[in-house]
């Protein structure tokens, strides 16, 4: 019977080869090994497998444990950053880090501590705090890339897509598919912070991302701060759509999903089930989903947003799904477990989901820590791509 451990090691090839790359002229390492399942060790083994490194070449056989495992490993590892040290490094970084070409954003990207000093939270998605400081411009760009924004507290700040100012406050998710012109300006006298939530890593790795400079300041008529932008007024209603709806493009028509209906919705669940018809995804668990309001698909094309509800003294199933997530607790406190790791969690803190590991939470939310006496986590994850390819698995554990 084949045994599914590791048989040898493939070296990445790098920036700088080691000297017996510079000797043989290959990064490939295979290393013959007695172990059942193997070939026996012999100068005529050595010898192929030397071959094989002058040749770049791998056998399946020494490799098939890590190509082929028996269920999903993920290279990223649970995590957990703090809010308020978070904050307080944003806001250094403010007295001492300008905004502008070349850097462009003051954001500080989530680095998965397994992800080889990367600036991923997961092997797909990227999470950063982004920060504002008062009167400041991010100048326009465009990217490939598929963002949005999710705030977490304040208020004050415009994004600027397309032309279109859009409001951001507490609570409020705002998609922006990739490729399109963006600016944001603080139009107030305190900093902002939120955090941005992109598929850099997956346009990374597949080498399809593209970046344009724009201008370098929004107009006048851009730095107008409506209640709503032209998007909410024209997709911001419940359940209706405009007639003079353009085919769909990539990502949501609109640009901000207020926390006033977020809120309501989750609390119209629980409400149901209290009254005794149903609602939530378990018992004390609201969740929805934001969605497309063209097409019902989800905001964006490579990145699901949800947000979840947990009730006080509730607790959810233990979860594996294929594909990864990144949580920031909104409001509330509580104990979350991800695979081996436990937290206990309070407003502002995100952690990691990596691919098939288990993920629960317990709601210990209560008067003093949140609006609604509940644990609300915000969630996003590549679930789409998984979908679209149809390598998506679901496993509730007992």
């Amino acid at each position: 019977m084949f045994s599914w451990k590791t048989r040898c090691t493939l070296w990445s090839v790098t920036q700088s080869s080691t000297a017996q790359d510079i000797a043989t002229g290959s990064p490939v390492r295979l290393q013959a090994v007695s172990a059942e399942g193997q070939p026996e060790v012999t100068p005529a083994l050595e010898e192929l497998y030397r071959g094989f490194e002058q040749e770049l070449l791998v056998p399946l056989w020494t490799e098939i444990g890590d190509l082929m495992p028996a269920h999903p490993r993920s290279r990223a590892v649970p995590y957990l950053w703090r809010w308020k040290r978070l904050r307080e490094l944003a806001d250094r970084a403010g007295d001492l880090v300008p905004v502008g070409r070349g850097g462009e954003r003051r954001a500080i990207a989530l680095a998965n501590p397994s992800l080889g000093g990367r600036p991923f939270a997961t092997p797909t998605l990227w999470a950063a705090i982004q920060y504002l400081m008062p009167g400041e411009d991010a100048p326009e760009h465009r990217h490939t890339q598929h963002a949005f924004r999710f705030v977490v507290e304040g208020s004050g700040v415009w994004t600027v897509v397309g032309g279109d100012p859009v409001p951001m406050n507490r609570g409020d998710f705002l998609p922006q598919a990739g490729w399109n012109w963006h600016a944001h300006h603080n139009a107030t006298s305190e900093p902002m912070a939120w955090i941005d939530g992109l598929d850099i890593p997956f346009q990374y790795v597949t080498e399809a991302q593209f970046f344009e400079f724009g201008r370098d300041e929004i107009s006048d008529a851009e730095r107008i701060t409506p209640d709503r932008s032209r998007s909410e007024r024209l997709w911001g209603h419940p359940g209706l759509r405009p007639l003079s709806a353009v085919p769909a493009t990539p990502g949501s028509p609109l640009l901000s999903y207020k926390w006033e209906y977020t809120n309501a919705a989750l609390g119209d669940q629980l409400l149901l089930e209290k009254e005794g018809f149903g609602g939530t995804v378990e018992p004390g668990h609201a969740a929805v989903r934001y969605s497309n309001p063209h097409d019902g698909s989800d905001v964006l094309p490579t990145v699901r947003a949800e947000f979840h509800r947990i009730a006080r003294g509730a607790e959810t199933a233990p979860v594996r799904e294929t594909g990864s997530s990144v949580y920031q607790v909104f409001d509330g406190s509580g104990v979350v477990t991800v695979g081996g790791e436990s937290w206990t969690v309070s407003r502002g803190d995100l952690f990691v989901v990596p691919s098939w590991e288990p993920f629960s939470a317990r709601s210990e939310a209560g008067a003093t820590d949140s609006d609604e006496g509940a644990l609300d986590l915000f969630r996003f994850s590549d679930a789409p791509v998984f979908e679209a390819l149809k390598l998506n698995r679901t496993r509730k554990d007992a």
